[in-house]
């Protein structure tokens, strides 16, 4: 169980590390340079000109800039993934209008009972799991659309175009569903936390003859380091808080067929057409 939670909310707990570990780091160096038996050795180093901070001070930068443009990018395509499902799903809806009654209103119940299990799956989402449901709702609405009574209702055209709109819903929900099981890589922080230490260090020995100085040097940096950090690793899983994506697009593309599908969603009641 322990372990699974883990695995669930991994990038919380590195968040939690990573700023422990560097106000840890700022303490440790400070004890190190002023009240340590090698406090008298330290500031011997002296002389260590300024500019070469900008060296390792560059290196880290660039390196936690990446990892943060891996992390926003995923919720960017998750995002992404979301509204170009809940096109899809509004395509077919209106792709539907030129069936029969009876057709008309079973491809729209199908609609309705995918969008409530994409809906409902939400939740398993951001537990980095997935729903059986949602996969088995789609082969059906795969398997409608490609029946020889759509063929014939609709024609051939639209039907190649509706076969094609399920298959971006499908992709699209593959998409959201690995982004959610993306997990943090390790050894990506553990370079940016090395680089991050390295940089704590040039600067202790920038300031190692000022104390004043190097203590407001040192916890500047791990001000501004340590929250960055935290911030970009909280956001490792899209469908998780503080800025999780929502299912409200797929929601709200088939929440109008909702009352006139005979079901019940959770997102609109059913009712009497």
């Amino acid at each position: 169980m322990l372990q699974t939670s883990w695995q669930t909310y991994d990038h919380y707990g590195y968040a939690m590390a990573a700023v422990l570990g560097t106000f840890a780091a700022t303490a440790a160096l400070q004890w190190l340079i002023q009240r340590s038996r090698w406090a008298p050795w330290a500031r011997s180093l002296h002389g260590v000109a300024p500019p070469f901070i900008n060296i390792i001070g560059v290196l880290f930068a660039l390196t936690l800039a990446f990892l943060a443009n891996d992390t926003w990018s995923a919720h960017d395509r998750a995002l992404r993934a979301v509204y170009k499902e809940a096109d899809s799903l509004h395509s077919l809806a209106t792709l539907s209008q030129s069936l029969p009654t009876p057709l008309r209103a079973q491809l729209r119940a199908a609609l309705v009972g995918y969008a409530s299990a994409s809906a409902a799956e939400w939740q398993l989402l951001a537990r980095r799991a997935e729903s059986r449901e949602v996969v088995e709702r789609a082969d059906a609405l795969l398997v409608l659309l490609a029946s020889s009574e759509i063929a014939t209702a609709a024609g051939a055209n639209v039907q190649a175009l509706m076969l094609r709109k399920v298959s971006e819903i499908r992709d699209e929900r593959d998409q959201r569903v690995a982004l959610s099981q993306t997990h943090v890589n390790p050894l990506k922080w553990l370079g940016m936390a090395f680089l991050g230490l390295l940089t704590l260090l040039s600067i202790a020995v920038v300031h190692v003859d000022r104390a004043r100085a190097a203590l407001v040097s040192i916890v500047l940096f791990a001000l501004a380091a340590a929250p960055t950090a935290a911030i970009v690793l909280i956001q490792g899983n899209p469908f998780q808080a503080p800025t999780d994506v929502t299912p409200a697009p797929i929601e709200a593309a088939v929440a109008d067929m909702s009352e006139c599908s005979g079901q019940a969603t959770a997102f609109r009641p059913a009712a009497p057409c």
